[in-house]
């Protein structure tokens, strides 16, 4: 289910929006706080949990497989080593927050939450989700497209030691390994106020760590594998990419709001229809069901375009860097130092090689 969830949201990072801030929302503010030392308080050293006897088969032997992943992300992806992911907490529910997006009716710009150490966010978590599930419904008697949906893990960009968490630990290996790597991406840079930027680097950072780590324990049928599944992920984001482009259109085109409403929801219920058309057998059957079942609003491409934007550009100085990650890294954090008008524009300029191949 995860990976269905990721083409639309991916594997965000919240980043403790209010436990690393003064919010002006006092309330916000110790939720956030006493959420995260919760999670905290549940941790448990790996090393513990491998060697008490007590541990269940099953997770011992999914945590054994994670430490050599954990290993690989430093050694072979030059990512933070640190004690991420070297311990373990079971929260006893399926996500660690519940993420809110929104937009206005006619738009595809979101509305954004700003803090000092994290910036401007396009989404606002929370650790409850009736909370979320308050603040989402307040959202939308103001007229707003919302977007609300769960987390199964998030950085907190170096500040605290991220466990392993069993809302993401059970997924399959190749996903679990794609969520680690990205998380950890967001350690090694992040820069305030470019969500998709931030984004889109770890997005980069996990196709090519799990690239990399199928080659070396399955070799060239794992990876082919792999890249079959992500083909038809990338088919049907293009499909979101295009419909998201025809509502831009439609959305300044000026014609009266009564217009607007029906032709949105005329392009929505064929977006729907498509989309169902990439229904996978078997294994996957289910989790796909239940993501397109969800509403397509503005918010939600909101969400799949802070994901996706600038993946293409980052993919080129990548390979610019003939996949090198350190060269990549450093690349990275040039581009950080700009202004967001002056990255943009060097990274439109990065991305037209790929354009026009």
């Amino acid at each position: 289910m995860k990976r269905w969830l990721r083409l639309v949201v991916g594997g965000c990072t919240m980043t403790l929006l209010c436990a690393l801030s003064a919010c002006s929302d006092l309330g916000y503010y110790v939720d956030c706080a006493r959420g995260h030392l919760s999670l905290l308080s549940r941790r448990q050293p790996v090393e513990e949990l491998l060697r008490a006897e007590s541990t269940p088969i099953e997770l011992r032997q999914r945590l054994e497989e994670i430490e050599l992943l954990r290993d690989f992300a430093s050694d072979r992806l030059s990512l933070p080593e640190n004690g991420s992911y070297r311990c373990y907490a079971d929260l006893e529910r399926p996500y660690v927050v519940w993420n809110v997006v929104a937009a206005d009716e006619f738009s595809l710009s979101p509305r954004t939450w700003c803090f000092p150490i994290a910036g401007c966010v396009s989404y606002r978590g929370y650790y409850s989700e009736e909370q979320a599930n308050a603040f989402a419904e307040t959202l939308r008697q103001k007229g707003a497209d919302v977007y609300l949906y769960g987390v199964p893990a998030y950085s907190t960009l170096g500040w605290f030691d991220d466990p392993l968490l069993n809302t993401f630990v059970e997924a399959p290996l190749t996903s679990v390994a794609g969520t680690i790597f990205h998380e950890l991406a967001h350690q090694q840079f992040y820069v305030k106020d470019d969500s998709a930027f931030n984004e889109a680097f770890a997005q980069v950072v996990e196709e090519t760590g799990v690239r990399l780590w199928l080659q070396e324990t399955e070799g060239a049928a794992g990876v082919i594998r792999w890249e079959k599944k992500r083909q038809r992920q990338e088919e049907m984001a293009v499909l979101l990419d295009a419909t998201r482009e025809e509502l831009m259109t439609l959305y300044t085109s000026g014609q009266a709001p009564e217009i607007l409403r029906q032709r949105k929801e005329e392009i929505l219920t064929a977006l729907r229809a498509t989309l169902a058309t990439f229904r996978p057998q078997g294994t996957g059957a289910r989790a796909f069901d239940l993501w397109l079942a969800r509403p397509f609003n503005n918010a939600r491409f909101v969400s799949s375009a802070t994901y996706r934007e600038l993946v293409p550009p980052l993919r080129q100085l990548l390979q610019q860097a003939e996949g090198d990650l350190t060269i990549f890294y450093r690349e990275v954090e040039k581009l950080g130092d700009l202004g967001m008008l002056e990255r943009r524009a060097h990274l439109a300029v990065i991305a037209r090689p790929a354009e026009s191949s």
